[in-house]
């Protein structure tokens, strides 16, 4: 089957275009293998479970309009979110099995739809007086964005329509309902704003964009209850702190963000670049996770950030990067790239086990052996989520714009662009994340003029480039877009030098659990400490002290083949305190033993046996 690429309404107020999912290919020893992992392992494993647990028979059940609904929150949402991942690993690679499995599901999907163009399991049967009448609580405005989503990704991958229609009259049906002179309401949980949006993108409907831009400004009326966990208690374009439930919120801000893109409100826009300036500098965890709080899974004050409490969800790592990506392609400044790939690799990977089965909801900073992946969750939103976000690792590499190509994420691969109506061939050659020395291979249909743009993360240092062997010479800078602007031809070849020392990184002192404490970070990942490692002490007992050093080392054998931090470092003897809680100071006296050290990235802890972990470690440093 020959994969179908639509172009996408060009958005107006976008700086960048991205590239699509189907025209790169990865040829790293990184995301290839978890590519193909997620094609030959979790997708079918997932489906296995969706049947299994009965969401995808309830869409069979709704068909048949006879027989009982299996429900829990937002199952439907579930079954939406694998096909459009696996819809993204089809344009990526074609595969029969998985072929055959979103067509069937494509077609239980579509003939459980009623003539209306309702789509919601739940009432699809039993209590249709019911429908709309609470869109706080029940999720149906919610699952209707991930259709949409799964729609628009499965017929820009197949060139299939059947899906897309469906999706389509659920979005004439919500339009006949709800908007300006008709019903007012907002959905409890944001989605489908941003759905609204890309099925604009797709079908040029304008009434779709409208209704998005129509659910934001409805929020801050107390429609579903005002309250700040639901982001209601003050309409969306005065709000100047993030807050509420993490998943929430920051799909909230993706909708935003893409009606922005589309409209180019600037209100909207400083609204954005407010809540990003105070997640990003007071409420985002090292590993680019976020939501701090147990209670309702949301954002806490500013730097109220614990580790062993974080909850941290999967989802809310992964709708970091959705969010970040949407601001990069609306202003193209590398800051966001920073924050998405951080994410990427740590907040988000982690929740995912190495063998890609097993997974997290909840991502701790520290642990005492008790936290574990789980093949499931009753509210699986997390599972499926991951299955998107990997699925869309290729579409992240590259965009473009009227002045030339962008290039974002460094991984191994090749890239076919077409930029102002010619071909580009694009083709990377590095080991990063482990390495950052990269090199690019430009390969224009015919000779060109236009810029490469090079992203120079903001956690590089001295960074050198080179142009066919030439240096150049100018200022690189940290944190930006380094323009190549030249005539390109066949062979053009680019290398990028990124040292990655190993950093030890320090909190704001106002992270009041980070005080006297340090984190390992080389290049884009975060290190952990796990007990499995260092069997000579606890790892929470672990003092750093800075005149010992610490040495990067590839290991190819362990856990899928990583960089690993060691070194030595001290060990508090606490045989001093024997049973007591508290002595007073004059008692104490810090003792300390040598032990080895080895940390590992924190995305890979807990595929072995269990045990303390700890990212932020005792330091001497300050």
């Amino acid at each position: 089957m020959k994969c179908v690429i639509v172009d996408t309404l060009k958005s107006p107020y976008a700086k960048l275009k991205p590239v699509p999912v189907s025209s790169v290919k990865l040829t790293d020893k990184f995301w290839a293998p978890r590519l193909k992992m997620l094609r030959e392992v979790t997708l079918p494993s997932q489906y296995e479970i969706l049947e299994k647990t009965g969401r995808i028979e309830n869409f069979r059940v709704a068909a048949r309009k006879t027989g009982k609904i299996s429900w829990r929150i937002a199952d439907d949402s579930d079954v939406y979110k694998w096909l459009e991942a696996a819809s993204l690993s089809l344009a990526y690679q074609h595969s029969d099995e998985l072929a055959e499995l979103v067509d069937s599901l494509v077609k239980d999907i579509s003939l459980a739809q009623d003539e209306n163009g309702y789509l919601f399991t739940y009432y699809s049967i039993k209590r249709k007086e019911e429908r709309w009448t609470n869109l706080r609580d029940m999720h149906e405005l919610y699952c209707a964005g991930h259709l949409f989503q799964a729609a628009v990704a499965h017929f820009r991958a197949t060139g299939k329509r059947e899906l897309l229609n469906t999706a389509i009259k659920l979005a004439d049906h919500i339009l006949n309902i709800f908007g300006p002179n008709k019903r007012l309401g907002v959905p409890g949980h944001p989605e489908i704003e941003m759905a609204l949006v890309e099925l604009y993108r797709t079908t040029g409907k304008v009434d779709y964009l409208k209704l998005a831009e129509f659910f934001i400004d409805q929020r801050g009326k107390g429609l579903v209850g005002g309250s700040i966990y639901l982001i209601d208690h003050k309409p969306f374009r005065e709000l100047d702190e993030i807050v509420g439930h993490a998943v929430r919120s920051l799909y909230l801000n993706c909708g935003a963000t893409d009606v922005y893109m589309e409209t180019g409100d600037e209100s909207i826009l400083r609204v954005l670049k407010k809540l990003w300036d105070n997640m990003t500098k007071r409420k985002m965890y090292i590993t680019g996770g976020v939501g701090s709080r147990y209670q309702g899974e949301a954002f806490g004050e500013d730097y109220e950030l614990p580790n062993l409490r974080a909850y941290a969800e999967t989802c809310a790592a992964i709708a970091n990067v959705m969010w970040n990506w949407r601001m990069l392609l609306a202003l193209g400044e590398a800051k966001f790239t920073d924050v998405m790939e951080l994410a990427i690799y740590n907040g988000a990977l982690s929740g995912i086990s190495l063998d890609g089965k097993h997974y997290f909801y909840v991502n701790p900073l520290a642990d005492r052996g008790k936290h574990r992946r789980q093949p499931w969750y009753s509210c699986a939103c997390c599972p499926t989520n991951i299955v998107r976000l990997l699925a869309s690792i290729p579409g992240y590499l590259y965009s473009t714009s009227d002045d030339g190509i962008w290039t974002h994420l460094y991984v191994a691969s090749e890239a076919f662009i077409d930029l102002r109506g010619q071909k580009v061939k694009i083709v990377q050659h590095t080991n990063y994340p482990w390495s950052g020395d990269v090199e690019t291979v430009v390969e224009p249909e015919k000779t060109c003029e236009f810029s490469l743009f090079l992203r120079i993360p903001g956690w590089s240092g001295d960074v050198e480039v080179r142009v066919n062997g030439k240096p150049i010479n100018r200022r690189i800078t940290p944190g930006t877009y380094l323009e190549i602007e030249r005539t390109w031809r066949r062979g053009d070849r680019v290398e990028i030098d990124i040292p990655m020392p190993i950093k030890l990184i320090v909190s704001n002192p106002r992270v009041l659990c980070n005080a006297c404490r340090v984190a390992i970070k080389r290049g884009p990942i975060v290190y952990c400490l796990e007990q499995v490692d260092n069997p000579e002490c606890d790892v929470w007992d672990v003092v750093l002290i800075p005149e010992k050093r610490l040495i990067a080392k590839y290991k190819p054998d362990v856990l899928g083949g990583i960089v690993a931090i060691e070194g030595t470092a001290a060990v508090i003897d606490y045989n001093v305190w024997k049973d007591k809680l508290y002595l007073p100071l004059e008692e104490v006296s810090m003792k300390m033993r040598e032990a080895k050290l080895t940390a590992i990235p924190y995305y890979a802890w807990a595929n072995r046996e269990p045990g303390p972990m700890i990212t932020w470690i005792k330091s001497l440093l300050h």
